[in-house]
């Protein structure tokens, strides 16, 4: 509680004495005439019929020039008034209330609201302070504002002791005491001016407890105002409800995620949205309710998905706590770290081959159209992934990959679409979300395409189809924006030949296409990335080998590489360790690489027609198929998933033989 003390001297106690009407004779106010009229010219001792502070304020107002006939107020400018008046309104609206009631037991008086500077905001009663008009001791002379702003405490001052002629000869007795905050600062100052009649000792306690009255509020003000701003720069919704299940309050995030205004205030928590939180679970069930999944239908139709908290409050009510989906979703995305790092860039490779599969990378990032990257293990699926979604629209959201040969075929649905609380045995407390929901405003990778369940393909075609998930166990679905792009070295066509693959989803995910060639069909790349590779392995292992020998770079560049560019990295990895001179030597590479290098071409090798553009692209991957399978059509066919009787059409095209491949010693 915020108090004062009647910190008075002996002489101020000694006055106080004199404030009943029939004991106030013409003796004291004799005195007060003398000492004021010897002060003004000039006097600088105290008379003995002068209280001390009474006579500091008066020596301050003759040193200040101030004229006692001058008594005219002065005021603020009209623009700092506006302002004052614009900045004090709590306050205002805190001691009206106050001042009217104070105001009841003095019907005869004034009284006025002060600033710390000594403006006038406020009054009641007659018209004796207009609003700004300035109160200061060093404006006016002495005045009991000004003397209780200079002395910051409980003050009174008898109308004979005022400075200026005006005052004195108005015969009215003041009392002021200042409004503080609550830690003790100074806010404004609250005077009362009674006749003589109405003013005594109990004067003072009156306004006394006025102003504690007014600064008891101003301190629950201030304390209110924090709490509101703690609610409102909170990063999840609070409604706060009555014990009719009444919305009472609700913070700035609340009304962001329900689009709503201050107007819903007082109505039903319903009319926030259409969900399953009935009054029943929010005021009678709502105790043990958290972290609870739910959706709510806007009053614009869309919907908005969040975990919903309930507490009791002990006056009765529940605060309700919505923390929205995707905001959780965004905070997991950055503790996990699902963020594409590659562009097209950083992939390494001057050949034909890597080049025409950037440029088809760099046509799909342009759309937003389902992508399928087709190529054997280890050469590079996810790189071209990551940079498709880097170099599109959608580069500032997030990059989630998922491996769908990695995850157990029973749980693929849960990884992928996300689960409600009890959906099945183990299921996280609350539900969990999946990596659609995670992945919602950006890209999602599925790699392994080839090895999703059948019930898991289902679910898949329905959100390339609606843009919808549908968690496990859930009976809504939500909409997410994804961009979907996968990724497979198995034989798709031959997988829907089969009934392994869903015909309608092949389709649905073949809408753009590109196939990352394999090692082997970017020979003259090797030296390069060996070169890239040995300078990442200095670093990450603290060596300082120099390069690679001639020999070693014809082993590698010779050698067929089935785990393509993955496997080159650890091979590089592999003989950095090993390496004891400035070079990599052919003695540092493992022994299967050595002894499994390729041939050089026969002399008969086919020339092929000259072709350009994309055709290269095509002509190169027959060419590698041919040289892996020695000449095998039905084999070289089934590798680049095409028929045998549309590799022979193309085959004609450029100009190549299979018989000519059939020379050439086969890779192991």
């Amino acid at each position: 509680m915020i108090t004062q003390s009647l910190a008075f001297s002996v002489q101020d106690l000694d006055y106080l004495t004199r404030l009943d009407p029939a004991s106030l004779s013409d003796g004291p106010i004799a005195e007060l005439e003398q000492a004021w009229l010897a002060c003004v010219n000039g006097r600088i001792d105290r008379p003995v019929g002068v209280r001390q502070v009474i006579w500091d304020s008066w020596r301050r107002s003759v040193s200040a020039g101030l004229k006692p006939e001058d008594g005219d107020y002065r005021f603020v400018d009209s623009a700092d008034l506006s302002a004052t008046l614009a900045a004090n309104r709590v306050l205002i609206a805190a001691a009206a209330e106050v001042m009217r009631g104070l105001l009841a037991y003095n019907p005869r008086g004034h009284i006025n609201l002060t600033d710390a500077q000594g403006t006038t905001l406020y009054f009641c009663g007659p018209d004796l302070t207009p609003v700004g008009s300035r109160l200061l001791e060093s404006v006016q002379g002495t005045n009991c504002t000004g003397l209780a702003l200079a002395e910051d405490r409980l003050v009174y001052v008898l109308a004979e002791e005022n400075f200026a002629l005006g005052l004195r000869r108005r015969r009215m007795h003041c009392a002021a005491a200042p409004i503080r905050d609550a830690q003790g600062r100074t806010l404004a100052m609250l005077t009362l001016t009674a006749e003589p009649g109405w003013f005594h000792f109990h004067t003072l306690g009156t306004v006394q407890a006025a102003a504690e009255a007014v600064s008891r509020q101003m301190a629950l003000q201030a304390l209110l105002e924090e709490q509101q701003a703690v609610l409102e720069v909170l990063n999840e919704g609070l409604v706060v409800l009555d014990e009719q299940g009444c919305i009472k309050a609700l913070n700035r995030y609340a009304r962001q995620l329900f689009r709503v205004g201050r107007d819903l205030l007082g109505s039903a928590f319903g009319r926030l949205g259409q969900s399953d939180l009935t009054d029943d679970i929010l005021l009678r069930g709502g105790e043990g309710l958290r972290d609870l999944d739910c959706t709510f239908e806007l009053h614009d139709r869309s919907h908005l998905a969040c975990l919903v908290s309930v507490c009791s409050l002990e006056q009765g009510g529940r605060v309700v706590s919505l923390r929205e989906n995707r905001r959780i979703r965004e905070i997991t995305r950055r503790i996990i770290g699902t963020q594409a790092s590659y562009t097209f860039d950083t992939i390494r490779g001057r050949s034909q081959a890597i080049q025409d599969a950037l440029h088809l990378g760099r046509i799909a990032s342009r759309s937003d159209s389902t992508t399928l990257i087709l190529g054997e293990s280890g050469t590079g699926k996810e790189l071209f992934a990551q940079a498709i979604h880097n170099a599109s629209d959608r580069c500032n959201g997030p990059f989630v990959a998922v491996n769908c040969g990695a995850i157990p075929r029973d749980l693929v649905q849960s990884e992928l679409f996300g689960h409600v609380e009890g959906a099945f045995s183990g299921s996280a407390r609350g539900g969990s979300a999946g990596k659609f929901e995670l992945a919602d405003g950006g890209t999602i990778f599925l790699d392994e395409i080839g090895d999703m369940s059948f019930d898991a393909q289902v679910s898949l075609l329905r959100v390339l189809q609606e843009g919808e998930v549908t968690r496990v166990g859930a009976k809504k679905s939500q909409q997410v924006n994804v961009r979907i792009i996968a990724a497979t070295h198995r034989n798709l066509s031959q997988a829907v030949a089969d009934g392994a693959f869903r015909e309608d989803l092949y389709y649905r995910l073949n809408v753009l296409n590109l196939t990352v060639p394999p090692l082997r069909m970017r020979r003259e790349d090797v030296p390069l990335l060996a070169r890239h590779f040995l300078s990442r392995c200095n670093r990450s292992l603290r060596k300082s080998v120099q390069g690679i020998s001639p020999q070693a770079l014809d082993i590698l560049s010779a050698y067929h590489w089935p785990g393509n560019v993955r496997e080159l990295e650890n091979t590089i990895e592999r003989a950095t360790n090993l390496a004891v001179t400035e070079l990599i030597q052919a003695g540092d590479l493992p022994l299967e690489i050595q002894q499994r290098s390729r041939p050089s071409a026969p002399e008969n090798w086919p020339e092929p027609q000259a072709v350009k553009g994309l055709e290269t692209f095509e002509m190169n991957a027959i060419i590698a198929a041919l040289q892996d399978t020695g000449g095998n059509i039905r084999r070289a066919a089934e590798q680049l998933n095409v028929s045998r009787g549309g590799l022979y059409n193309k085959m004609t095209r450029f100009g190549l033989s299979a018989d000519a491949f059939r020379s050439v010693p086969r890779l192991l």
